[in-house]
């Protein structure tokens, strides 16, 4: 390849870098890229490490040693959080979302790549220190944020079946009480899925008393592994005493009401 100028590197290394998000480049893998010297590629990173800063777009962070490098860390600010989960709270609050059971229909949202990359991206940045080794979430409308959430985190999704998989292999099974609906249900993971003693975060798309969240917690103590947080995508109000404690949902639910119509609004995230 025949050497790029200055402003063509650094638009190739803000596409890399934001592509794979935690993942570590060395500065050899950016010199052989670009066919240039390990002086002019740390000049570049300055100027991207700067511009990422200035702009709240995330940081470029610089490893030490032998196999350092550097690697994207995606951040989200509070202003873009509150636009993004306003603009989703504004697309819910609609009448015609509800559906027999005082339920939301809100699987438009959930599927959407540019709200779940988003709030991924929020999940990512509130749990980015908590050197997390797998997010965990169950079958099935959670699983497009838990995804995006792991993406940005550069950790591994582990998918709980609300069903035992022969492809899965030998699996850990657990009981537990949905808080939707109250009915006793059983979740199955494989043995081979999660290693004893990780961190693990558990992602969800709605929390009503926590009963999933409270089965995926009791789950995840026959792998002695440390759950760092609880993140919903949306959480109702009532009942206020869920079944499980330090849960941090974007969104609360305060009514959904026929008559009253939908409240909706973004939880205060610090």
């Amino acid at each position: 390849m025949s050497k790029l100028k200055r402003n063509e590197r650094i638009g190739a290394l803000v596409k890399i870098l934001c592509d794979s998000p935690n993942e570590i480049h060395t500065l050899n893998y950016f010199t052989n890229i670009f066919n240039a010297a390990k002086s002019t590629i740390s000049e570049d990173l300055v100027i991207v490490k700067k511009l990422m800063e200035d702009l709240r777009l995330g940081k470029v962070e610089t490893i030490a040693g032998a196999s350092g490098g550097v690697k994207y860390v995606p951040y989200m600010n509070e202003e873009s959080t509150m636009k993004i989960l306003n603009e989703i709270c504004e697309i819910i609050n609609d009448k015609s979302r509800i559906i027999p059971g005082s339920f939301l229909y809100m699987s438009d949202v959930i599927y959407n790549p540019t709200y779940v990359r988003k709030m991924g991206k929020i999940f990512a940045t509130k749990f980015m220190d908590e050197n997390i080794d797998y997010v965990i979430t169950i079958e099935t409308k959670g699983i497009p944020l838990a995804l995006m959430t792991a993406n940005y985190l550069n950790i591994p999704l582990v998918i709980v079946r609300n069903d035992n998989k022969v492809t899965e292999g030998s699996t850990v099974s657990m009981n537990y009480v949905s808080g939707s609906t109250g009915n006793i249900r059983t979740m199955y993971v494989s043995k081979r899925a999660i290693k004893n003693g990780a961190n693990v975060l558990i992602i969800d798309d709605f929390m009503k008393a926590g009963g999933t969240a409270k089965g995926l917690l009791d789950l995840m103590k026959e792998f002695d592994a440390t759950v760092k947080g609880i993140g919903v995508m949306i959480a109702t109000k009532e009942p206020e005493e869920k079944l499980v404690e330090g849960y941090l949902p974007l969104i609360i639910l305060d009514n959904v009401k026929g008559e009253n119509g939908i409240k909706i609004y973004p939880n205060e995230i610090e």
